[in-house]
C-alpha cells in the first residue's frame, strides 16, 4: 500500500506522539537549565526514516524565546539521551526544536474576524427590531 508524500506514517505518528509525552515529561521534571522556563510542547514531527524530531513548542513569555530556545537545544543531547531510556528504539531521533507560532497567528486571525464582524445585540428585542427593519 502506498503511502501519500507529505502524510506520517501510523509508526512516525505514534512516536511523535509519545516524545511529545515524554519530553514534556522530561522537560518539566529533570532539566535543570534555568533558561527553559515553561514551556508547552504543541506537536512533534518524525522523519519518515525516524531519525529526526522537529519539537515544536510555545512559551507564554515572548520576551524570553531566544533564551529558551537556547537552554532547549543546549540540552538537546541530554533529552534525547533521557528519551533513549524511555523509548528502548534502536536508535533516538535527533531533537530539533523550533517555536510554533500557530498558536500566535490563530490569536491574530480570531482578534482580526472578531473586529469585522458585528457585535451581538445583548438583548433579544435588539436583535429581533434589527431583522424586522
Amino acid at each position: 500500500m502506498k503511502r501519500r508524500p507529505g502524510k506520517p506514517s501510523g509508526r512516525a505518528q505514534k512516536l511523535g506522539d509519545l516524545i511529545q509525552r515524554d519530553l514534556s515529561d522530561l522537560i518539566r521534571l529533570e532539566l535543570r537549565d534555568p533558561r527553559v522556563g515553561m514551556i508547552t510542547i504543541t506537536s512533534v514531527d518524525v522523519s519518515p526514516d525516524l531519525s529526526h524530531a522537529k519539537v515544536f513548542f510555545t512559551i507564554l513569555e515572548k520576551q524570553k524565546l531566544q533564551e529558551t530556545l537556547e537552554g532547549l537545544n543546549r540540552s538537546a543531547g541530554f533529552l534525547r539521551s533521557q528519551l533513549a531510556k524511555r523509548l528502548k528504539l534502536y536508535t533516538t531521533p535527533e531533537v530539533r526544536f523550533t517555536y510554533d507560532e500557530s498558536v500566535e497567528r490563530g490569536d491574530h486571525l480570531s482578534r482580526l474576524i472578531d473586529s469585522v464582524l458585528p457585535r451581538k445585540c445583548s438583548t433579544a428585542r435588539c436583535c429581533s427590531t434589527s431583522r424586522s427593519g
